[in-house]
């Protein structure tokens, strides 16, 4: 079968700008479903349909994205972009996969403060707050299921959640002690520090790619130290202009914050939103932990990668400190949403477009690849936490720090999560499906018990 593909079909015609362009356009139009969907939409278009990659070359770039920090889908388009079509590619493919989703949220964040206190609105989010709960308590469980592949992971998993829940470890630093412990455990018992797959792309044959499992790669994906170190200045040097250029307050706050966010991003957007709460309600107090959830369900029902509720969190930000004044609210909100976004991505254009010809040298060695291994499963625990948390905020909302569980239970909530999880667990019910009958539900009962 395999064999006649590769006899009758043709190698396909190199793609022209344009048409990348436009690909990677409707890409960010249509990127639901989180990483695995996203990935999966990219692997049936680019190595089942257009064959511009093939099925080898597509898992070896994503391979190199699950290695560095920040969200793989967005920096998997980078990367064959990159590949396709130089330095300009990966930076169309990587800011087209984002901006439908910045302009989406930012109208959606604005119809969040200007008509949340509506009946209708209240109620919707009434079902999607403990959906939410759901999804990240899944979100433990599926990342966990393969992470944890034996007891020394499954004790960095609970050290980790000890370490947030109890001791009130800032995020950052559980995730440099989970990454040099696991340095030191893959040199002592490097057995237990192995990465594996579970991509759950086939590994099938669908006629010869344009980016074939033999073609040699094109010049500009070569490693050359030069190449690296100026394009390592050019990022630094741009960040720090646009640094420079923002007013000191909370925009600029915004930017050195979502700056340390890009580079603690291991385990995906799941595992980077309780620095992000750390900072953005704790510390900034740019919202409320009620809101951060709100944030969390509207970044679920948008296109593009999850991480994006960055950007509903910089438009908070910037409509609650009124950085321009009472009358320019929304202006405010889209200026805070963009400079979080700006700052939460660069870096990963940096990983990508320097660092993937060093990193293709050394893929594969367990002096790499053993502390990311101990710091995903550090990452378990901190999702269990964040679940936790939102848990408490949803069932328990009238509780505070010092009477958790003050007020009503609020069992319609209860029962919504357990339906949810069961849903995504047992069903394998799709995720944006879950949200909108848990968001009905919610709404038919404000409307009852009202």
């Amino acid at each position: 079968m395999n064999k006649s593909i590769n006899e009758t079909l043709e190698r396909p015609d190199y793609p022209s700008f344009r048409e990348a362009f436009a690909y990677w356009l409707k890409l960010g139009f249509i990127s639901f479903g989180g990483p695995a969907g996203q990935i999966s939409m990219m692997h049936q278009e680019l190595v089942e349909k257009k064959r511009w990659i093939s099925e080898q070359r597509f898992l070896h770039a994503l391979n190199y994205c699950m290695l560095l920090p920040g969200p793989e889908a967005q920096q998997l388009a980078i990367y064959i972009g990159w590949m396709l079509h130089r330095r300009s590619g990966g930076i169309v493919a990587g800011t087209l996969f984002l901006l439908p989703s910045l302009f989406i949220l930012i109208a959606l964040t604005w119809i969040y403060v200007v008509f949340g206190d509506v009946s209708f609105v209240q109620g919707i989010f009434n079902g999607i707050k403990p959906a939410v709960v759901a999804i990240v308590l899944f979100a433990a469980w599926r990342i966990g299921s393969r992470a944890l592949k034996n007891p020394i992971l499954w004790t960095f998993s609970a050290a980790s959640f000890l370490a947030i829940f109890a001791l009130h470890v800032p995020f950052p630093y559980i995730v440099l002690s989970a990454g040099i412990l696991g340095f030191i455990g893959g040199g002592i018992a490097p057995e237990y520090f192995r990465t594996g797959g579970g991509h759950g792309v086939t590994d099938k044959t669908y006629g010869p790619a344009l980016i074939d499992d033999d073609t040699p790669p094109p010049e500009h994906a070569k490693f050359h130290f030069g190449r690296l170190v100026s394009l390592i200045a050019v990022c630094v040097i741009l960040w720090g202009m646009a640094l420079w250029t923002l007013p000191e307050g909370t925009l600029r706050d915004m930017g050195e914050f979502f700056t340390k966010a890009a580079l603690v991003t291991f385990g995906g957007a799941y595992a980077v939103l309780p620095y992000v709460y750390q900072g953005g309600v704790e510390h900034y107090h740019w919202l409320t932990g009620l809101q951060m959830i709100d944030g969390l369900a509207l970044g679920e029902t948008t296109p593009g990668p999850l991480i994006m509720v960055v950007a509903f969190v910089g438009f908070m930000g910037g409509w609650t400190h009124e950085i321009f004044g009472v009358d320019s609210l929304f202006l405010a909100g889209a200026a805070g949403a963009a400079v979080a976004t700006f700052f939460t991505f660069l870096p990963g254009y940096l990983f990508i477009l320097a660092g993937a010809p060093l990193v293709e040298a050394t893929h594969g060695d367990i002096k790499f690849t053993a502390p990311l291994t101990g710091i995903t499963a550090a990452v378990v625990g901190v999702i269990v936490n964040l679940a936790v948390f939102f848990a408490w905020h949803v069932l328990w909302p009238q509780g505070t720090d010092v009477i958790p569980f003050d007020g009503e239970f609020q069992w319609f909530a209860a029962l919504i999560s357990l339906a949810a999880f069961i849903a995504l667990w047992k069903y394998k019910q799709d995720i944006l499906q879950v949200i909108f009958a848990c968001a009905a539900l919610g709404l038919v009962y404000t409307f009852a018990s009202g």
